[in-house]
């Protein structure tokens, strides 16, 4: 199996482990900061933007960031809203098939942005209500940050 279609697997096993039981505004709250404690504590600086369905329900940006990251997380979490998966999902699948979001999905770029860094949230037994999205680290830290502050808050192991 090649290097691209092994991580596909990983990250739907990811998928599916960390889903909620149940998810509130302050359960996002919790997460957020969460969120915001640990790039601080790494002198990192984020956009951070949950939504539960259309509506934005925690979004803060660290000094640091700029409008640019605000846009990123928006179109890191077009993609998660359309496909059902995380963006970082949509980023291997795009280079394993060689093509790009346009060719593949006639979407346009400037509103879908296929890189990690966007997470569905997903209430077992209800599906996907909304996403995570966070803009600002190298390479695939964005999805990382993401999945290890779930992995912590849902008490799941790796």
């Amino acid at each position: 199996m090649m290097k691209d279609e092994l991580l596909l697997e990983e990250l739907m096993q990811e998928e599916e482990e960390l889903q909620f039981a149940a998810f509130s505004n302050e359960i996002a709250l919790q997460i957020g900061m969460a969120i915001i404690k640990k790039v601080h504590a790494e002198g990192n600086a984020v956009t951070i933007d949950i939504c539960r369905g259309q509506q934005q329900i925690f979004h803060f940006a660290c000094s640091g960031t700029s409008a640019d990251n605000d846009d990123w997380t928006a179109r890191k979490g077009r993609i998660v809203e359309r496909f059902n998966r995380s963006s970082y999902f949509l980023e291997v699948e795009l280079r394993a098939s060689g093509r790009t979001i346009t060719e593949r999905y006639f979407l346009d770029p400037s509103q879908y942005a296929p890189y990690n860094g966007a997470f569905p949230i997903r209430v077992r037994g209800a599906g996907m209500i909304g996403t995570i999205a966070v803009s600002g680290l190298n390479g695939d830290q964005d999805h990382k940050l993401i999945t290890s502050v779930l992995r912590d808050f849902l008490d799941v192991e790796h």
